[in-house]
């Protein structure tokens, strides 16, 4: 393949020109034109690499498309995976929680191991466009987490696990009066339902959270697992993070925590949806502000795969980051905390995942995503 009058956005560059692609890999890329007959005009397209995305629960909503319905897991993979694929993106790592509390629903113990391996077994198929891995997200406060953990940990896409605890009154959920209106977006319940179900959090919380995350932690050490932390509210997190030998804090709910991961070198990761929305949904520190504090290191999807390339070109307009910059938080930066070398830039010598963009009104638009030089979207 070869393609010219491209805006090809590279690691610190951009500029119009060719890129070659061989054998499913980069084999040129160069500013200025070719006067070869083959070679196929995008009519000043961006190109740019093919997005990373670390954590992403989208596949949750498709599993569970309706309050009390589930779907057959294999079908609603396929959806999924062509969505991500649509929105540019051409690594995702499908973020399952696991550990069930208060009652089972889409994150219970049965319904995430089905779908870890639907995903395991559509991958070996060959049927999904993109290159898919696991993120195992552990709900540290939940009774079976360890119990799914260790029945998971040898799954051939494992590549990332997060400790969470979504315990009301910790963390993201540091404000019990916002948890309960997040709880209530499918009915009303009476103070009493409420306070029931706050006791059986907390006390589920004060006796498993502090003993599972040692496990995990410890498990994920052994196996040599990339860790993340989740929420991290305090710099007394991110100091507990730093011990435990954490390297990434996913969507710090405050400017401290994240300063303070900045000092330690944890990189941090944020939600793309809070860039696009211009805040938290759920009242924590604005993503925006965190660029503009220089805090900002990765960007995920989170429950929206086409914030992700939206968000960065946000980053342009409203932190004044440039756009290979503002790229990095989608590609590479993420393919490297994964410790994957082989993509995330257009290089020679890498992969050819990439992504043809239009970008009309200043919305970016993706018209075609490749992924080893093969168009899958």
């Amino acid at each position: 393949m070869l393609i010219k009058n491209a805006r090809i956005v590279t690691r610190d560059e951009e500029f119009t020109g060719v890129v070659r692609v061989a054998n499913g890999r980069i084999a040129e890329v160069a500013p200025g034109t070719t006067s070869a007959s083959d070679a196929a005009d995008w009519g000043g397209d961006y190109l740019l690499p093919g997005l990373v995305e670390l954590h992403t629960d989208n596949i949750e909503k498709h599993i569970a498309p309706r309050p009390g319905v589930l779907w057959n897991s294999e079908a609603a993979i396929v959806v999924h995976d062509a969505q991500v694929a649509s929105a540019g993106i051409t690594t995702v790592f499908d973020a399952l929680g696991i550990g069930s509390r208060s009652g089972v629903g889409v994150r219970g113990k049965d319904l995430q191991t089905s779908n870890a391996r639907a995903i395991e077994r559509l991958a070996a198929q060959g049927v999904l466009r993109v290159d898919h891995f696991l993120h195992l997200r552990c709900e540290i406060a939940a009774a079976d987490v360890l119990e799914v953990f260790d029945g998971l940990v040898s799954h051939r896409l494992l590549r990332l696990v997060s400790v969470m605890d979504h315990t009301p009154g910790q963390r993201q959920w540091h404000d019990p009066v916002q948890w309960r209106k997040y709880q209530e977006r499918h009915g009303k319940w009476t103070d009493q339902q409420a306070d029931t179900m706050l006791n059986e959090l907390t006390n589920d919380q004060q006796r498993y959270a502090r003993l599972h995350r040692a496990e995990i932690v410890a498990r994920c050490k052994a196996r040599g697992l990339p860790l993340a932390s989740h929420d991290d509210t305090s710099v007394e997190h991110v100091l507990e993070a730093a011990e435990n030998g954490i390297a990434l804090a996913e969507f710090p709910t405050t400017l401290v925590a994240a300063q303070a991961a900045r000092e330690r070198g944890i990189s941090t990761i944020m939600g793309a949806p809070n860039i696009v929305r211009g805040g938290s949904h759920s009242g924590n520190v604005s993503a925006l502000e965190m660029a503009k504090s220089g805090l900002l290191d990765i960007l995920s999807s989170d429950y929206v795969p086409s914030s992700l390339l939206t968000a960065a070109f946000e980053l342009v307009d409203k932190a004044g980051w440039s756009l290979p910059q503002a790229m990095r938080t989608v590609s590479s930066t993420p393919a490297n905390a994964a410790r994957l070398t082989d993509r995330g830039a257009i290089a020679v010598g890498l992969r050819a995942d990439f992504v043809r963009v239009a970008m009309p009104d200043r919305l970016p638009i993706p018209r075609a995503t490749f992924l080893e030089g093969n168009r899958v979207a």
